[in-house]
Formats: C-alpha cells, structure tokens, sequence
C-alpha cells in the first residue's frame, strides 16, 4: 500500500507569469496524421478523503472554449462556467475510482486505472492521448504522449482538467451531506486544519483513505 508521508493540501504553484493553453500541439499531431486528440487529467490525487476521478476530453478545432486554463488557475465559478461549454462542445468521458479502488491499487494506480477508463469510455477511440504529468497509463488502445504542467499549455487538457475537478467537487458536495461532520463541501477532503481537526474529534469516514498515512496514524492509535 502507497502512505502519504506528509499531510496533503490542494496544489499550488509559484506565481508566475502563466502562458496561455494553446491548441498547437493538438493541430501538430492533427496535421501529421492523428484524426482525433484527447486530453487526459486527473483532480484529487493528494486529499485525504474521496476518489480521484480522471477526464479525457476530445475538442472540436472550430468549437473550443474561450479561457481554457488549469483548473487549479481558476476559480470555482469559472469553472463552473466552462464546464457546461465543454461538455456541449467536446467529446468528454470521466471516470471515479472509489477509495476502495485506491486502496487495492495505491493512489498513482488508481489513478492511472481511471485515465485508462476515461480514454476508453470516450464515444470515438482517439488515435493520440495526451496525458498530463510525466507517464501514461499503461496498455492504451492509442498512442499517449505525457505532457509535464499540461493542464497549463495544452487546452484538451486544461479541458480535462477542468472536467475532472467540477466532477470531483460535485461529488464531495454529495459526500458531504451524507457525513456532514468534516466539511468536505468547504475543503473536498485536502489535509486542511479543519479537516484534521474534524479527523481528531470524529475518526475516519468510510470516504477516507485508509492507507494515506494521516488516516493510517489515526486508526493505529484508536
């Protein structure tokens, strides 16, 4: 089982100027041969509590979003604002691995499993997938290529990104009214103060995962 050695908090990056999500590499790969391109992220790798749900998003070159970023570069409302234009634009698919999932496969399996599903739950297969952070799941039908930051400069990305967070969020906004004592709806399960000291009072939830060395700590001592 994979712990987490050190709380986890949402990601950050350090402020700097940002290049904007562009869709050259896409129309690269379009004019070499690839018919269709699909971005692959993935929100919720580092919280305490929840799945990881991962997004492949196809665009349509003539309909793409204005103000594609990363979702982390984005507030709340934007990306609720985007995410019904991608969705009725785009080819999109997302998939939830549950924190049994995470738990049987640690959270970089899990996660890769679910990029996997994502890809293949798309209507159309793509003939290139481009996946953010520095490995592709394993065993894809098409050819991936890895993309370090590619939620910044690659728009089906950023795309896939944002798909992935506002599903994540909903979720935990459902998650939080079935346990309402940890404030998932306010901190979507991060390592957070609250979190933790929610963590001390009440115990893990069945949401929580048990093999992040936070949880781990807590059942050991109880």
């Amino acid at each position: 089982m994979e712990n987490v050695a050190k709380i986890s908090r949402p990601k950050t990056r350090a402020a700097a100027p940002r290049v904007a999500a562009t869709f050259a590499r896409e129309a690269a790969a379009i004019a070499a041969g690839a018919r269709l391109v699909a971005g692959v992220d993935e929100a919720g790798r580092g919280p305490l509590a929840g799945p990881v749900v991962a997004a492949a998003v196809v665009l349509e070159p003539t309909r793409i979003p204005a103000g594609l970023a990363d979702s982390k570069a984005l507030t709340r409302e934007r990306r609720e604002a985007l995410f019904p234009e991608i969705m009725a634009s785009a080819s999109v698919s997302f998939v939830a691995a549950s924190t049994v999932t995470i738990e049987r496969l640690n959270i970089r399996g899990a996660t890769l499993w679910a990029m996997a599903r994502a890809l293949s739950g798309l209507n159309v297969p793509p003939d290139l997938a481009l996946i953010d952070g520095n490995v592709a799941p394993p065993g894809l039908a098409c050819r991936a290529e890895a993309v370090v930051a590619g939620d910044a400069s690659v728009q089906s990305i950023a795309a896939a990104s944002i798909v992935a967070k506002v599903m994540r969020d909903r979720i935990m906004a459902r998650v939080a009214e079935e346990f309402p004592l940890y404030g998932f709806e306010r901190h979507m399960g991060y390592g957070v103060p609250e979190h933790l000291a929610a963590l001390r009072r009440h115990g893990p939830c069945p949401h929580h995962r048990r093999g992040f060395a936070p949880i781990a700590a807590l059942i050991a001592a109880a």
